[in-house]
């Protein structure tokens, strides 16, 4: 080996190792940043000359090193994984908080809850069977009957509110996917061009990975890498981002909950229309719109019908302070007889009486007592027993008054 050729060979590995130091110095500087990956030097030894000529032979161990590139560090496996168990974990938050905030609707266990105003009314009735000529105790139901009317329209109210939030904050998000989808064409685009360029493109594509993940979180998105260093983003089989080109997307269904179950909210693409299976925090959010806030909200206005099937049917077999036959406590606010029981929701459960004497606290008819009230108070007591044997009326059924 000659001296000039020791000297190349030196200056090869000094090159070699200051570029070493510069991607280590890149690495530390980056420490914190967010979506930065690890980079490494890729190196070469130099072998001698591939074709020796007569006059210009080499022994190959004379060439020394060189810097091929610079790769980024990261596992196209755990990417993937990282990329499903991320779209996992955000759905199930988003479902967990749809389902603490009906939670919170429902105000339960706690003094403001369903379940206590029942108690009071249920104890109302009570202390109506013990003093059924008194004024006190019919105002008393009256007034309790009344405020678990309004805690039934609060519930079913917040219920409401919550599936209205809900459908704006994705439409929010699909305005972002939207905008997220176009910055990845972008880089892609970039990419492609600095790739044929022999340009690095480390960074630009830490910025699309990061917001590839993003994607990942809000509609469970998944890129597909090509050849040429772009990548190809996906929802549930549908292509998001092909290249340097993005497909927008648009919240489409029911914008009430009542519509729920003729036109479920949905994301699709736009244009085309074709449906999305997203996951993420659109699908819990989804969820949330179609199954979750519709399920406890139809149940709620189940448990109002069954309220006034049972009261009404037990209240009617009794007798008020003037003698005549009690009739529905609740309907659902038309006031129209007979009381239509399919027709009574959450929203608008109605108490009917409106003056305390018409509540029917007595089981004995007037003509048995001379058509004087009766004061043995078994009806009002029939009304407190539905706390432990409520009856099941049919919600299909109209009332009979």
């Amino acid at each position: 080996m000659s001296g000039f050729s020791s000297l190349n060979t030196a200056t090869t590995a000094l090159w070699a190792a200051q570029r070493g130091l510069d991607v280590t110095g890149q690495n530390v500087a980056n420490v914190n940043t967010e979506g930065y990956s690890r980079q490494r030097v890729d190196l070469q030894a130099m072998g001698g000359t591939a074709v020796p000529a007569i006059h210009s032979v080499s022994n190959g161990s004379d060439g020394g090193v060189a810097v091929t590139g610079v790769r980024r560090v990261r596992d196209a496996f755990l990417e993937a994984r990282g990329q499903l168990e991320t779209a996992n974990t955000a759905r199930l938050t988003a479902e967990n908080a749809a389902l603490g905030q009906v939670e919170e609707n429902f105000r339960e266990p706690g003094d403001s809850g369903i379940q206590s105003m029942l108690t009071d009314v249920w104890a109302g009735f009570s202390d109506l069977a013990n003093n059924p000529l008194k004024l006190a105790p019919r105002s008393q139901v009256m007034e309790r009957l009344d405020t678990l009317a309004d805690g039934l329209h609060t519930t079913r109210a917040a219920l409401d509110q919550q599936w209205d939030q809900t459908r704006d904050s994705l439409s929010v998000l699909a305005a972002d996917v939207n905008s997220t989808a176009g910055t990845i064409a972008e880089l892609n685009a970039s990419i492609r061009q600095a790739s044929l360029s022999g340009l690095p493109v480390n960074e630009l594509s830490d910025r699309r990975d990061t917001l590839v993940m993003q994607l990942a979180q809000s509609v469970g998105a998944t890129a597909v890498p090509r050849a040429d260093g772009v990548v190809d983003v996906t929802i549930g089989g549908t292509t998001l981002v092909s290249g340097g080109t993005a497909t927008r997307v648009r919240l489409a269904g029911a914008d009430n909950p009542d519509g729920v179950g003729t036109d479920a909210p949905r994301l699709v693409t736009d244009p085309g229309n074709t449906t999305l299976r997203p996951g993420g925090t659109a699908a819990g959010q989804l969820t949330a719109l179609t199954t979750i806030v519709p399920g406890y909200r139809t149940q709620l206005d189940a448990f109002a019908r069954t309220l006034a099937g049972s009261l009404n049917a037990a209240h009617g077999a009794g007798y008020d302070s003037t003698g005549a036959q009690g009739g529905p406590l609740f309907d659902d606010g038309s006031g129209t007889d007979p009381v239509d029981l399919t027709a009574v929701t959450a929203a608008n459960l109605t108490l009917r009486v409106t003056d305390p004497a018409h509540i029917a606290a007595a089981a004995t008819s007037p003509t048995a007592t001379g058509g004087v009230a009766s004061a043995d108070g078994r009806n009002a007591d029939a009304l407190f027993r539905l706390a432990w044997t409520p009856p099941a009326p049919t919600p299909s059924t109209a009332s009979s008054w």
